[in-house]
């Protein structure tokens, strides 16, 4: 049979008896009363089993086992203190998941500004696309998700919506009669799902060029000549130009930017606040 735990509190109880003498002193120092207090110790009293104190009208005294138990009470108690100050002091970690396609040029100064806002903080940043990082969300994997608009998924807070073009290097030409060459992110990445429903509904032949593993490597891609990419204009060198009305593709629709997150409290949710003012100032556009 497990034994029930001792009542830390009901130890404080009788510590400060023991050492004021007194139930109404130890009532004032724990800010209770009388009442409790007495409670408290008749609680401790029948878990242990024995008297720790004797009472009589004129004075308070601990019973042989009170006296032995003492020492251990206040080892308990010391233990208590020990564990709840290195809690305090303990460094928190806040897991967040970015979009490779919210992810631009402007992460390190948003990895700064959460820093500067507690740099007690541990961050941890992992990078992938949206339905990866909201699997990875759902199964608690991380503690909030900064991604697109998903299909599908009604929760999440709009930090900013922000416009998409169909970008070429600027001495790139489109030959005449050949489909148009698309340099995309592998699927499940929404982004490029989106670009070819919007250009087999405009009846755009097109064929794909090139699949990066990242952003950074469509950019690449786009800048080296390959093909066109459907970006937004902050994740493209300077240099890179919006071809979509010269080429008559579709219209590409401004996408949100979402926060996924179950922080609601304490140190993480003042340094994702900090993390969501500056998506709202990069991706506005």
């Amino acid at each position: 049979m497990i034994e029930a735990p001792l009542d830390l509190d009901a130890v404080q109880a009788f510590v400060r008896i023991a050492e004021l003498g007194s139930f109404t002193r130890a009532a004032e120092l724990m800010q209770t009363t009388q009442a409790a207090v007495s409670l408290k110790l008749k609680r401790l009293e029948k878990r242990l089993g024995c008297r720790l104190v004797e009472r009589t009208p004129r004075y308070v005294e601990l019973s042989a086992r009170g006296a032995a138990f003492l020492d251990h009470a206040r080892e308990l108690l010391e233990a208590q203190d020990r564990a709840l100050a290195a809690f305090a002091q303990a460094r928190q970690r806040l897991t967040i998941g970015i979009s490779d396609h919210v992810a631009g040029p402007e992460l390190p100064a948003l990895i700064a500004r959460m820093n500067a806002q507690d740099p007690k903080l541990i961050i941890e940043i992992r990078i992938g696309t949206s339905t990866e990082l909201l699997q990875s969300f759902d199964r608690r994997e991380l503690d909030t998700v900064v991604v697109r608009l998903h299909a599908g998924r009604a929760d999440g807070r709009i930090l900013a919506e922000e416009k998409f073009g169909w970008f070429a290097a600027p001495s790139w030409q489109h030959r005449a009669g050949e489909p148009l060459p698309l340099a995309t992110m592998a699927e499940p990445c929404g982004v490029r799902v989106m670009a070819a429903q919007l250009l087999d509904a405009a009846r755009v032949p097109w064929t794909e060029i090139f699949v990066g593993g990242g952003v950074t490597a469509v950019a690449a891609a786009v800048v080296a000549g390959l093909g066109v990419a459907a970006l937004a204009p902050r994740m493209l060198p300077f240099g890179a130009v919006d071809v979509g009305r010269k080429l008559g593709l579709p219209n590409l629709p401004r996408l949100p930017v979402l926060l996924h997150t179950r922080i609601k409290t304490g140190r993480p949710r003042d340094a994702l606040a900090a993390l969501s003012a500056a998506f709202r100032g990069a991706a506005r556009v």
